[in-house]
């Protein structure tokens, strides 16, 4: 079988696991951490989760993976999130990574426009994390590093 820098790992899908199971737990219909693991591996098309676990990778190939709880810097502002999102970028150096923060961001450096609040933003990091575009001082619009 052929892999390539998409194809998820076996953290990736465990990460997606624990994060349906806190999902499921939040909406009133909590699952085991097993049940969670077999429909992950149903999504990715495995019969089961000893199928999927025995077929992929251990290794992990980005900065941060869906599921995961995150830490850093958007603007500036320190945050706190969950990823929901990881691509792949077509250069192999780079992924565009969706982060849902804890608590709304503040993006607004101008007084003068008041606060502009957000709470999930998409940002295209390197491999250490660090977004490509910068404000016009020069820093990374994101930094981000597993929590």
């Amino acid at each position: 079988m052929t892999f390539s820098l998409d194809t998820p790992s076996a953290a990736t899908l465990k990460a997606e696991a624990k994060a349906l199971r806190s999902e499921r737990a939040l909406s009133g219909s909590p699952i085991s951490h097993g049940e969670a693991l077999e429909e992950v591996a149903h999504r990715h098309g495995y019969r089961d989760w000893n199928t999927a676990a025995a077929a992929i990778p251990d290794r992990v190939s980005g900065p941060v993976q869906v599921g995961q709880r995150v830490s850093g810097a958007y603007l500036g502002q320190p945050f706190l999130g969950l990823v929901i999102g990881v691509n792949l970028m077509g250069d192999m150096q780079h992924y565009a990574v969706t982060v849902k923060f804890d608590q709304p961001v503040n993006v607004s450096r101008s007084e003068l426009m008041g606060p502009i609040w957000r709470q999930r933003v998409r940002s295209t990091v390197d491999l250490r994390g660090i977004s490509i575009s910068h404000t016009s001082d020069g820093e990374p619009h994101m930094r981000i590093r597993r929590a």
